[in-house]
């Protein structure tokens, strides 16, 4: 990308924050930190090819793009949302970066849990959204991030008290409602799990309409001692989407948190996950499943950092691509000195459908601690003959006797899913993404 490309995409952002400067919610600390976000953008610019962390991922387009970067909320109804709500739920919808009160429903949420929007937490004064919001995802190295810091109007707070386990999960739905010029939104999550506390909390990416869009978003969880927090991400945007995100974890003693992120839509899609195992005696499982045809591209890049000793974490991704797609999954584990005892595990398997779709995988470990127990690894391949040939002899065709080896390679994710509505949506995605899916919901 050249050096004018760099500045003349910067520069729209720059007059964009300028003009909605005095709009943005928030007290002193995060407009100074929404200032230093959008000068450190301006410095840095759009990532390209020829940096180590972007090298098998062009964000060219999205920089190419002129984005509307206000855009409105829309008109939505009951009806539009109606594939994004579960049942036994609390609910917050954003479209295009707003919060939408009217498609949201809080009915019950136990006293002292705070669930809403984050501009509105901001403007209540809420200490607790204050201090934490952008002190855990370093917008410094990542341009992404840095511009959400700097221009998300809208989010959504979710703080459980000491000692309260939420009794139902709270569904985030982000929708993004393209048309015309194409839009950008920055949505911010802030997840706090306060201690003993234990949540629940899925987040859904989706499109309503057609035509090209940015998707934005940063979640930061702050996990503190003994709390427990399961999460989960479904990203299923059109076709025409580019979804760039940042998901960052912060652990104190003794807490847990697990999540699972699973991908099965957008054009350029890029997940930055990040996880600081901070206090002693953390675990954290985080799990991903992507699956990618056509065109598309998907990356995920996971950076997880041991630094308290007798803490556990253990990763693992799977993909499945089909046509021309393209992946990109590159982990690292870095135990911090002092942090003995670590047990971490990190794994990337690929199934590849296709003679073109490719795969970049690179697990990595970076350690500096000598009492620890660490490993990674990665496959890539195809479909096992020997598998497929055994399940011929016995009545099943050539296409049905694949998509249910594709399935048992997907149900490794899938079965690990304890919410029952996302896990059975998700199994019902795959028999009617699968040729031959109704064999496999018969065989399985």
């Amino acid at each position: 990308m050249s050096t004018t490309l760099v500045s003349d995409a910067v520069e729209p952002y720059a007059i964009a924050f300028e003009k909605l400067r005095g709009e943005l919610p928030g007290g002193d600390r995060v407009t100074e930190l929404r200032r230093g976000a959008m000068q450190r953008f301006g410095e840095i610019g759009f990532p390209d090819v020829r940096q180590e962390e972007w090298r098998f991922t062009d964000v060219s387009p999205i920089a190419r793009t002129e984005f509307d970067l206000s855009p409105s909320a829309g008109s939505l109804d009951a009806a539009d949302l109606a594939p994004y709500s579960y049942r036994d739920c609390y609910r917050l919808v954003l479209v295009n970066g707003h919060l939408a009160p009217e498609l949201s429903d809080l009915a019950g949420l136990p006293s002292g849990v705070e669930v809403r929007g984050l501009a509105a937490a901001l403007g209540a004064g809420s200490e607790a959204a204050e201090a934490e919001v952008g002190r855990h995802a370093a917008y410094a190295e990542h341009p992404f991030v840095a511009l959400n810091t700097a221009l998300w109007r809208d989010g959504v707070l979710v703080r459980v008290p000491r000692g309260v386990v939420l009794d139902k999960p709270v569904n985030l739905v982000v929708l993004g409602t393209p048309g015309g010029q194409p839009l950008a939104f920055f949505p911010r999550v802030l997840v706090i799990a306060e201690e003993s506390s234990q949540l629940t909390i899925v987040e859904q990416y989706a499109t309503l309409g057609e035509g090209r869009y940015l998707s934005c978003p940063v979640t930061e969880i702050v996990a503190h001692p003994n709390s427990v927090v399961d999460h989960y991400k479904l990203q299923r945007e059109s076709s025409s989407a580019f979804h760039v995100a940042t998901f960052q974890i912060h652990q104190e003693r003794d807490s847990n948190v697990s999540s699972h992120s699973i991908s099965w839509g957008g054009d350029l899609v890029r997940n930055d996950v990040n996880a600081i195992l901070a206090g002693e005696g953390c675990e954290a499982n985080l799990n991903g499943l992507y699956l990618v045809e056509g065109d598309q591209l998907v990356d995920y890049h996971m950076r997880v950092e041991h630094v308290a000793p007798h803490c556990d974490s253990h990763e693992l991704f799977k993909g499945i691509l089909e046509g021309s797609a393209r992946s990109v999954f590159n982990g690292r584990i870095y135990v911090h000195p002092g942090a003995q005892k670590t047990d971490a595990k990190q794994t990337s398997r690929n199934l590849l459908l296709s003679r073109d779709a490719l795969c970049n995988a690179n697990p990595q470990l970076e350690i500096f601690a000598d009492d620890v127990k660490c490993t990674h690894g990665s496959t890539v391949g195809q479909l096992d003959d020997t598998a497929i040939f055994y399940l011929r002899s016995r009545g099943i065709g050539e296409e049905a006797a694949r998509s249910l080896l594709t399935y048992a390679f997907a149900a490794d994710i899938v079965e690990r899913i304890r919410v029952p509505q996302v896990r059975q949506e998700l199994e019902e995605f795959l028999f009617r993404r699968l040729p031959k899916g109704d064999i496999v919901r018969q065989a399985v």
